[in-house]
């Protein structure tokens, strides 16, 4: 069966995303959780805080395209250093893949951005010491500050 998605679907997602307690969405186009290769749009708002971390299996590249508005790609080191700051929209980049045990983290810079995550499956939830921790959890004090900061911090 034939999966289309339209521009009318870009504004659904993005309505969800507004409404939604952390400020995103997601719309699977893959069946299954178990499905060999995820394949995701995800609608972010600059309200929503995707915090630091790394898929530290071997086989987990992720590829992320930003079809509307801005998304921030961030990069870090071990020690939780900015080494790396990657602007994607229509306009900058639109697609990057990110190696396996990289450290990375997104910081939405635009009201209405719709992107499009793939990645090798099955899915499975980030487990806790994948996630950065130098970083607040989602939920925790500081962790707004923390996303603020992310949309700001320049490499040195």
């Amino acid at each position: 069966m034939l999966k289309i998605i339209s521009t009318k679907d870009f504004a659904n997602f993005s309505d969800n995303a507004k409404a939604a307690p952390r400020q995103r969405s997601h719309h699977n186009l893959h069946d299954t959780l178990d499905a060999n290769v995820q394949r995701l749009f995800i609608a972010t708002e600059p309200n929503t805080y995707m915090r630091p971390h790394r898929h530290s299996e071997a086989h987990k590249w992720e590829l992320f395209l930003v079809l509307q508005g801005q998304l921030d790609l961030l990069i870090f080191n071990d020690e939780g250093e900015l080494t790396q700051r990657h602007s994607l929209s229509p306009d900058t980049n639109r697609a990057i893949e990110i190696p396996p045990k990289t450290w990375h983290g997104y910081a939405c810079m635009q009201p209405g951005t719709v992107g499009l995550e793939i990645k090798e499956g099955a899915y499975v939830p980030t487990p806790n010491d994948d996630f950065a921790p130098w970083s607040p959890a989602e939920g925790e004090e500081g962790a707004d500050q923390y996303r603020e900061w992310m949309r700001q911090a320049e490499v040195k």
